[in-house]
């Protein structure tokens, strides 16, 4: 049971029928499982991985450098970042 929770999930479509399922295995398991599978797709729908929540915070030397940036560069719009 913890493999399963390790391992990473992969949301797939079946092209003709429209089922969806979600499949927990390995990278190499899961390509193997794709050439077996021609039927079958990955769900974009269901999203990716690697969500952002918010706005990324910006350290202060890039700000400093996006400002002289600016500077230089006045009709750019870089006003998000410094």
């Amino acid at each position: 049971m913890l493999k399963d929770r390790l391992m990473p999930t992969y949301p797939v479509i079946n092209k003709s029928t429209g089922e969806k399922k979600e499949l927990s295995m390995s990278m190499t398991a899961y390509d193997e499982w794709r050439k077996d599978n021609p039927d079958w797709d990955k769900d974009w729908s269901a999203g990716t991985g690697g969500v952002t929540y918010g706005d990324p915070k910006q350290s202060d030397g890039f700000k400093e450098v996006m400002s002289k940036i600016q500077e230089k560069h006045p009709r750019a719009n870089l006003s998000r970042f410094t």
